[in-house]
Order: C-alpha cells, then sequence, then structure tokens
C-alpha cells in the first residue's frame, strides 16, 4: 500500500495535490489549537510614532478600520460600510484592513470582491487585504471581538474605538470563546454601539466610554404596499444556524398558532429549512434577495422575528414595508420596538402562539400598531444616527490627544 501512495505521489506531482497525498499516506492530522488561537496572546506592539503624528496633525483625519472577512450579503459588514461612507464624505479618509484573511488573499481579490458586492461602501475607501505595514492613522476601530486582538497591539494612533453590533460572547456557550470574546470589552477601547442595550453592558459591565447609534432603514427599497391576498399570513425570519434566532422557540410557537388557525399560512425565510418536518401549512422561500423582501414583508400580516441578542434591522424594514413585527420582549430589543409600534411577546412558544392568534383575530387592534409602526419607522434616518458616530469619533480624538505627551 504504500508503494502505491509513493507512485501515485510521483505520478501527481504535476497536479499540484502532493501534498494532500502525502498528508492521507501519514494518517490523520492533528490539530493546531496554538496556532489557530495564537492571535490571542500574540503581544507584539506595533508602537507609537510621535514623528508620524506630528506628520499628521494637520492632515485630514484618517480611521484605520479593522474588519473580519466578508462574504456576500452580511448584513454586519453592509452596516458597517455605511457608516464609513457616510465618514469618508464628512470629513475622515478611511483605510479598511481585513483581519487574517482566507479567501480574499489578494489585495485585487479583496478589491474585485467589495466593489461588486458592497456597492454601499464609497470608493475614496482605501482597500487592504491583510493588516501588514499598517500605517499611523488618527483612530483605529475594531469591529468584531476577533479584530479587537489586532486592534489592542496597534499602538501607532491616538485613540481606539470598538464598533459592537451584538454582544458577541452569547453567540458561544460557556467555554474559551465566551471568554476571548467578553475579553475585549476589558481592552480599555471606546464603545461604538448598536443601540442603548450594547451601550449599558459596555458603561456597566466593563467600565467603558462608550457612545450609542440607533436604527434606519433603506426607504428605497421598503416602503408600504396594501396588502393584496386575502390569506392569513405569517412571516418567520428562519435561521436555524443562528442559535440566537430562536428557530426552535420559533417553531413550536408557529405550529401552536397553526393548530389554533389551522387556514394560517406561515412564510419561512432566510436560510433553507427543507430537511426540518413542517406539518402545517408553509412556504419555504430560502435566502431571497434583498429587492425581493418589502414585497414579502407587506404581503404578511405578521413578521415574527425574534432574537436572543440584539435585534436587527429586520423590524424596522417590516414596519417600513407596511406590516408588523412580532419581536421578542427585553432590553436587547426594546431599546428600539415597544407596545406602541411592534407585538411584544416573551420566550414561551405557547405565549407567542396566544398573542399571534389574539392580533389576527382582531384586525383594528392590528391595524393600530401597523399604523403607528410605519409613523415610527419613518422618523428614523440614517443620517441622524451616522452624524451621531461621526461626532463621538471626533470627541474620542480631542479627549486622547489632550492625553499624547504620557505616551513617550
Amino acid at each position: 500500500m504504500r508503494a502505491f501512495v509513493k507512485r501515485a505521489v510521483n505520478c501527481l506531482k504535476v497536479r499540484g495535490v502532493k501534498g494532500s497525498i502525502q498528508r492521507a499516506a501519514e494518517g490523520p492530522q492533528k490539530r493546531d489549537i496554538l496556532g489557530f488561537w495564537n492571535f490571542i496572546v500574540n503581544t507584539d506592539t506595533i508602537p507609537f510614532s510621535y514623528e508620524d503624528y506630528q506628520k499628521n496633525k494637520e492632515k485630514k483625519k484618517t480611521l484605520n478600520w479593522v474588519i473580519p472577512e466578508m462574504g456576500k450579503g452580511s448584513g454586519g459588514h453592509i452596516n458597517i460600510f455605511r457608516f464609513i461612507s457616510y465618514l469618508e464624505q464628512n470629513g475622515f479618509h478611511n483605510r479598511l484592513y481585513i483581519d487574517r484573511p482566507v479567501n480574499l488573499y489578494s489585495k485585487q481579490a479583496m478589491t474585485e470582491f467589495v466593489r461588486e458586492n458592497f456597492k454601499i461602501l464609497d470608493s475614496n475607501v482605501d482597500l487592504y487585504h491583510n493588516t501588514e505595514d499598517m500605517e499611523y492613522a488618527d483612530a483605529i476601530v475594531a469591529t468584531s471581538w476577533q479584530t479587537a486582538y489586532f486592534v489592542r497591539r496597534f499602538d501607532n494612533c491616538i485613540s481606539k474605538f470598538y464598533f459592537i453590533q451584538d454582544y458577541e460572547p452569547y453567540f458561544y456557550p460557556l467555554g474559551s470563546e465566551y471568554e476571548f470574546a467578553e475579553n475585549t470589552y476589558r481592552f480599555g477601547f471606546r464603545g461604538l454601539t448598536a443601540g442603548t442595550w450594547l451601550q449599558n453592558i459596555c458603561i456597566e459591565q466593563f467600565g467603558m466610554k462608550a457612545d450609542s447609534f440607533s436604527f434606519s432603514y433603506d426607504k428605497d427599497l421598503y416602503f408600504p404596499k396594501e396588502k393584496t391576498n386575502s390569506t392569513t399570513r405569517v412571516f418567520f425570519y428562519a435561521r436555524p444556524v443562528t442559535p440566537r434566532r430562536d428557530f426552535e422557540l420559533g417553531l413550536l410557537a408557529l405550529e401552536e398558532l397553526c393548530k389554533r388557525m389551522p387556514e394560517v399560512e406561515v412564510v419561512f425565510a432566510g436560510w433553507d429549512i427543507n430537511e426540518y418536518v413542517i406539518p402545517f401549512r408553509h412556504q419555504s422561500l430560502g435566502i431571497l434577495d434583498i429587492s425581493e423582501l418589502s414585497d414579502l414583508y407587506s404581503s404578511c400580516d405578521l413578521c415574527f422575528v425574534i432574537s436572543n441578542t440584539n435585534l436587527s434591522l429586520l423590524p424596522l424594514e417590516v414596519m417600513g414595508s407596511g406590516s408588523v413585527a412580532v419581536c421578542s420582549k427585553g432590553p436587547n430589543s426594546e431599546w428600539l420596538v415597544n407596545s406602541q409600534n411592534s407585538v411584544l411577546v416573551d420566550y414561551d412558544p405557547l405565549q407567542m402562539a396566544l398573542t399571534m392568534e389574539w392580533y389576527l383575530k382582531h384586525p383594528e387592534e392590528l391595524a393600530n400598531i401597523r399604523k403607528k409602526g410605519i409613523d415610527f419607522a419613518l422618523k428614523t434616518s440614517w443620517e441622524k444616527e451616522e452624524e451621531i458616530v461621526r461626532k463621538a469619533i471626533l470627541k474620542g480624538i480631542s479627549e486622547d490627544e489632550k492625553c499624547i505627551g504620557n505616551r513617550w
């Protein structure tokens, strides 16, 4: 057998598969845990340069953003790029760096991918496919817990910020990754948080300085439409691959609702769920293009978008489309939604089903919430929230610059 493998390796060298066959011949590979997590304990600091500071002092303010590698349609990246673009057009120059890339392995690959899939990003933003040779900036911004470890090491700046869209320790069971993520809130960065729930966590639990912004939505994509079908429909944002979106809890609630109201049709979107047994009337639409979502929401009487961590943009997009959002109660949601603009439910499938049943059987009450939801959504503004972030960054840099003499 070894002789056969050796001959096969020799024959296939020209095909570029020598390494994989050799690994197969050597047996199972050990997992390099230390190598994979080495960035957690890396203490190689990029030091502050007073010369760089002096050279750039009178120039346009520059921000270095460190992001995890993105995929197509990544909502978190879209939000980051939205704020970067506003800052680029309002007094800052921005550089975008990928932390430890896997697929976007060159500047050209990154540039082509971003320009094709994230047209929201201003074309004047500088793109870098890794953090090597990062230059001085007035401030550096971490955008996920993994990127915070590089930002901790980069001292050639005045200020360090943490753009926080969710409480990422909750993405993991209690264990190493939970601790790795939680520790980043102790790095002394200034928080820029999506909503007051996260802001309060930063300030009250970790003693951080933090400012918060709220959400809006794309009013060109999401706008009220008349429901044209007579079917009682409930949309469910179904993400079984994202535990914090409560797929199992929601499925139990919907089954109970459909037992009580067999005429209800449930519409699933967000992921392919065809492998699951679903005994009630439903449609499974999988992952839809963003241009299809407003029509879907407006065709439904209720849109079920629960979350165990920070809520997403969906509730506002649902309101903006003229439907009614059903959201889970708690400070992680109620910094944005309330009983006036949405239907709020406990984390109890029976209570969820009963609440949705009541509103579906009381259309006047549902219509009242729908109207208030539309009014609330229309009053929101991305520009207003982006300006909050711009001012917070300027304030942070100004305060930290006063202490610059202590850096050398």
